[in-house]
Parts: C-alpha cells; sequence; structure tokens
C-alpha cells in the first residue's frame, strides 16, 4: 500500500453539510495544518479536482467520498474520477469511501478498486480521522 508523504488538504464530499461541517471540526482538532474544503456531490468534487488540478499545490490529497449523494453519487464519481482525471493527478490523491452503509458488496467493490485505499464507517470522528491520517500518510498525529 503506497503511503503519502504529506496531507496538505482535504476533500469532504458528502450531500449532508452538517457531516461535512462537524468533520471539518473533528480534522481541526487534530491540530494540523491542512486546509479543508467541501462539496455536496460527485459532480462538484470532479469539478474541484480538475479545477485545482491546475495548481498543484491546491489539489486536494485525500477525498473523503460519501457514497449516497444526489445529483452524481460516490460510485458515479468514482467512475468519472478514472476515466477524467489525468493519471498524473490521481498519483497524488486518495480516496477515502465514508458512509453509513454496511454493506458487504460496497466493501468489497471499494477493496477492488485501485483508487479508493480505505472504508470508513458514519458517524465519524476525530479518532477516525487520525486512524485513516496515520494510516496512509508518513506523518504521525496524535497519540
Amino acid at each position: 500500500m503506497k503511503k503519502f508523504d504529506s496531507l496538505k488538504s482535504i476533500l469532504l464530499v458528502d450531500d449532508d453539510e452538517a457531516s461535512n461541517f462537524l468533520h471539518s471540526i473533528f480534522i481541526s482538532k487534530l491540530a494540523m495544518d491542512i486546509e479543508v474544503n467541501a462539496a455536496i456531490n460527485g459532480q462538484e468534487a470532479l469539478d474541484f479536482i480538475l479545477n485545482k488540478g491546475q495548481d498543484k499545490l491546491a489539489l486536494p490529497c485525500m477525498v473523503m467520498l460519501d457514497l449516497r449523494m444526489p445529483v452524481v453519487d460516490g460510485w458515479e464519481f468514482v467512475r468519472m474520477y478514472e476515466e477524467q482525471v489525468p493519471e498524473k493527478l490521481k498519483e497524488q490523491l486518495m480516496i477515502v469511501l465514508v458512509t453509513i452503509s454496511d454493506n458487504d458488496q460496497d466493501k468489497e467493490r471499494a477493496k477492488n478498486n485501485p483508487y479508493i485505499v480505505d472504508f470508513a464507517q458514519k458517524p465519524l470522528s476525530d479518532n477516525t480521522f487520525k486512524k485513516i491520517i496515520n494510516k496512509h500518510i508518513n506523518i504521525s498525529v496524535g497519540a
């Protein structure tokens, strides 16, 4: 499993704006210098990535992707991501699925996708973010 050297920004993708707000608070509790952006559906997230891809410093390192959303859901986002995002950008991004679903098919599908690095069950907490970051980034967050 590839580990990233740093984490400069996170893109939260969830149609529940309250979840995005809470998750940004949990991330801020980690006392790391991380920019947090949010999108309310997969299309917004894809547009954000393709736009920010022009500026390597603004590109999110981690995408926390909800599965169940209107307009473009998580799985449709992954399909569009595979087709539209240049390989050079994909090498700099990691996708973590975040969902209420305890569906084994979703977990298996996530495991078999080369762009999805992890699967997290809602509700998330600062501890969940800490575990995900420590698992996928070459830094240690909190004790």
